[in-house]
């Protein structure tokens, strides 16, 4: 199944938010990414695979353990934006994307096509960011 983008749509401002043309766009966008990361994610366990013979020299062993463990630890992130991802695709579903989740004003486009999975809108998000910071400063 590959995802395809409308390549010469992009959504506007100057069209009604959210519409069904814009949250088809995003909805293919977020599977486009979803199935990008799900094949690299099969090429990361074939390389593994593949990569699992033993190693003589305590070095190679080493060095190929090292690989192994950051790859994992890179899945582990996509894993986690994968889940992202299908709680915007849930949003899509909802009507709820799109929009802010704290002050429930439109997100805007810019941002959306940055970050697709984005769930706050950059006044929110800086908001969030400085809180966290009072906090950790403590």
């Amino acid at each position: 199944m590959t995802v395809e983008i409308e390549s010469e749509y992009r959504p506007s401002e100057d069209e009604p938010f959210m519409n069904d043309r814009q949250r088809e766009y995003f909805r293919n966008k977020l599977l486009a990414w979803k199935e990008e990361i799900l094949k690299e994610s099969k090429e990361t366990l074939t390389n593994l695979q593949e990569e699992s013979q033993n190693h003589p020299d305590f070095a190679d062993r080493a060095s190929s353990e090292t690989d192994r463990s950051i790859e994992l630890r890179a899945r582990d992130r996509q894993r986690k934006l994968i889940s992202k991802i299908d709680d915007a695709l849930e949003r899509i579903s909802d009507g709820s994307y799109g929009y802010c989740e704290e002050t429930g004003e439109p997100i805007s486009l810019r941002r959306l096509e940055a970050r697709p999975i984005a769930t706050l809108s950059i006044e929110a998000q800086e908001a969030h960011e400085r809180r966290e910071k009072v906090y950790r400063d403590d």
